[in-house]
């Protein structure tokens, strides 16, 4: 097949990988000794157009040993599905290629790792936390080697440091990163592909941190400056960006993409007060969340701008005639077409498309301006500045006195979709064709065979009625085939709760901490990104746990302290948690949920019983547990006393009158149940109680709950205040009951 010069080249290149053997000095060494070189390879992962025209993302790893290289090219894979689920990569992944470097170390790991003691590396980026092992810095700071790593990404044909975003992947599980003129990440540390995006914020973006501290666990204290450079924190209230027109005012009010509403929350910038953002969190403030929207903008912006909207177009320089073609070739992005309108002096024409056949506009004769202009119509973008910075375009002189000489261009296509991956459902593919001066050239698309109605060089597959499965999608022109899998199997994701106190279906009640793993599963290869949100809050990517990616994600009601931040806090109540996947070609799974109820968990113990108890049991004052008890005779819980029962048997009944607290947890009964007075908090959970049921008179100010318990007797409820709640989760009442909610 003849491929027109550049993608020559680039076509080898995506075929074979270029191995190359380069020296590096470690600046970071201790002594003055070069470290050995090490071998790289590029491995081209995403080519979706020529490098001198396309916007490269280079992963290189550092600290991987030969043996290590499967590990890398995992964590290079996390990483990038990670960040091709979040917005705007997501919608402008054709804007990128992408490129692995495997560079091989004769060291594992990176330098000062977990901390200074110890000590540096002799690796071929020279990473280390700490700073590069500055014990004047901070642990998560993880530096390299930047005339190393500018080497090695030189290795990549085409890129250069105006056209290329280095991610430099360090052979750890601690958790750090950096941003600035290369983004920096641990390889394998649970939140580790979180830290990518970020940081890509950072030295991409030029976006700032909406961190309330600098070192964690120390306050940052007041804001101090005037009004901040950064375009999303300010000083200046909701009602004063509407009445300037300056921040984020566009977008006030606004659901966040980030969860909550587009606003003003107070710290950023290191500072704990007397600065605003716009969200509560973003993936700015909070790793997990998506950016929100004003931060998405200013990215949209960024990626937009290292490329050009107009790729190439037919030569502008010289005047042109009016029995030819004119065209233009606009970037693809993955979710919508850039917009193309023609202009003939001045006068708007119908239609979009990429080229202009001249002889259909029967000129008079003279000469005319021509000008296309290209448009990025997403709503990514609402100020004005940067929309006129996504527009692009060119003018032509239009001679009708000139003949063309038709210049011979080849068959088939000159970039596109990438073939080697399978494409989302809604995704809008492209094939570009050559751009002959005499006519313009046809794509023919074919689903599973079956033609399509479309015939230029973009496929909106979410116009297109497809059926769940995998799809082949052909592009057909000049005796040239491409050829796509289109993947539109979705993925599926499982939930695993820790055991509850009550559940039934879809809905648990629990009296203290839970755990919830998710788990993705896709038909396709590739990592699959999960996601979770509580209470409908923005979806948060789902990494196990801080500590561990197979560790389960833990809720509690004060949250877990890890390393300063808190993770996992879920107030006291009832809650909807929902939970989707992502896979690799980026279709979104469906969403399904769950609902929990928290309740106030069991008071701490002051007396603990376990095993075999003869007789009956009077409590008399502070709290007696019964740990999976067996009490031969009843309990009776006298005024102001505590009683938990978590498991076991009691063989008799069960009194209480005016006691403090109640809890008969995934307990047996086999007499009645008394209860009546309790002033603090009744849970009864989970429970089988054989005999009669009586609740009267509770007063429990923290917690009035009976759910999921079966009770084979009479059951009454009255004046209990407030009144008893299931939480959600059903009982099973086999004989009469006059208790309202409680009843099925």
């Amino acid at each position: 097949m003849r491929i027109p010069r550049p993608f020559a080249a680039l076509a080898a290149l995506s075929m074979t990988a270029a191995l190359l053997t380069v020296p590096i000095t470690n600046a970071g060494a201790e002594t003055a000794a070069t470290a050995a070189a090490g071998s790289a390879t590029v491995v081209p992962l995403q080519v979706t157009g020529d490098p001198a025209k396309r916007f490269n993302l280079i992963i290189m790893g550092d600290g991987y040993t030969e043996d290590e290289q499967s590990t890398f090219a995992a964590d290079a894979d996390h990483h990038l599905n990670v960040l091709w689920s979040i917005e705007p990569y997501k919608s402008y992944r054709n804007y990128f290629n992408v490129y692995r470097v495997d560079i091989v170390s004769g060291a594992s790991g990176v330098g000062c790792d977990p901390d200074l003691s110890a000590g540096r590396k002799t690796t071929p980026l020279s990473m280390g936390f700490w700073g590069g092992c500055n014990a004047s810095s901070v642990q998560r700071l993880l530096t390299l080697n930047n005339s190393a790593a500018n080497t090695y990404a030189n290795m990549v044909p085409g890129t250069r440091s105006a056209n290329r975003q280095i991610l430099a992947l360090a052979n750890s599980g601690t958790y750090g990163g950096a941003g600035g003129a290369y983004a920096t990440a641990s390889g394998h540390n649970s939140m580790s592909a979180l830290i990518a995006p970020h940081e890509i914020g950072h030295s991409l973006g030029g976006l700032d941190d909406e961190y309330s501290y600098y070192s964690r666990g120390v306050d940052g204290g007041p804001y101090a400056g005037g009004e901040p450079a950064s375009a999303h924190h300010t000083l200046l209230t909701g009602q004063q960006m509407l009445d300037q027109h300056k921040k984020w005012w566009r977008w006030l009010g606004e659901p966040s993409e980030a969860g909550g509403v587009i606003g003003r929350y107070e710290g950023g910038l290191y500072k704990s007060s007397g600065v605003w953002r716009p969200s509560e969190h973003s993936i700015m403030r909070t790793l997990g969340y998506y950016y929100d929207q004003v931060s998405r903008e200013i990215m949209t912006q960024k990626i937009a701008a290292k490329v050009s909207l107009i790729q190439s177009e037919t030569p502008t320089a010289a005047p042109v005639g009016a029995d030819r073609v004119l065209w233009v070739e606009p970037m693809h992005p993955n979710t919508h077409s850039l917009t193309t309108t023609w202009s003939v002096d001045g006068t708007e024409l119908s239609g979009h498309a990429t080229s202009l056949d001249l002889r259909s506009l029967s000129l008079p004769p003279g000469t005319h301006k021509v000008t296309a202009t290209v448009a990025d119509p997403t709503g990514f973008v609402r100020d004005p500045a940067i929309r006129a910075a996504l527009t692009a375009t060119r003018t032509w002189t239009v001679d009708t006195g000139l003949t063309t000489t038709p210049v011979a261009t080849g068959p088939g296509f000159l970039s596109s979709t990438p073939t080697g991956l399978p494409v989302a459902r809604d995704e809008v593919v492209y094939a570009e064709t050559p751009h002959p001066d005499d006519h313009v050239p046809t794509v023919t698309w074919a689903l599973d065979g079956t033609r399509l109605d479309d015939t230029d060089g973009d496929l909106d597959l979410g116009a297109v009625q497809l059926t769940p499965g995998d799809h082949t999608l052909t592009a057909a022109s000049d005796g040239q085939t491409l050829t796509w899998t289109v993947d539109d199997s979705l993925p599926t994701t499982d939930y695993e709760l820790s055991e509850p106190l009550a559940g039934s279906g879809d809905a648990y009640v629990y009296n203290g901490p839970f755990t919830m793993r998710l788990t993705g599963q896709d038909d396709q290869p590739g990592y699959v990104v999960r996601e979770s949100r509580v209470d409908g809050d923005g979806w948060f990517n789902y990494f196990g746990w801080p500590t561990s990616a197979d560790l389960p994600w833990t809720f509690s009601e004060s949250g877990t302290t890890i390393d300063s931040l808190t993770y996992g806090k879920l107030p006291r109540g009832a809650h909807t948690v929902e939970y989707r996947s992502i896979d690799a070609a980026g279709n979104y799974g469906q969403p399904k949920s769950f609902t929990v109820t928290t309740l106030a968990p069991p008071p701490a113990c002051t007396t603990t019983i376990t095993g075999s108890r003869k007789g009956s049991l009077t409590v008399t004052s502070g709290v007696t547990c019964l740990d999976d008890a067996d009490v031969s005779g009843s309990v009776t819980v006298r005024r102001g006393a505590s009683l938990v029962v978590d498991g076991g048997t009691i063989r008799g009944g069960l009194t209480a009158a005016s006691a403090a607290e109640v809890h008969l947890l995934k307990a047996d009964v086999s007499g009645s149940v008394a209860v009546s007075g309790t002033t603090r908090a009744l849970v009864i959970g989970g429970s089988d109680i054989k005999g009669a049921v009586s609740l009267t008179g509770n007063t429990a100010t923290e917690t009035a709950v009976v759910t999921g318990t079966t009770v084979h007797g009479a059951m009454s409820c009255a004046a209990n205040a407030p009144a008893l709640s299931d939480a959600g989760v059903a009982n099973h009442l086999t004989g009469t009951a006059q208790c309202g909610a409680l009843a099925p």
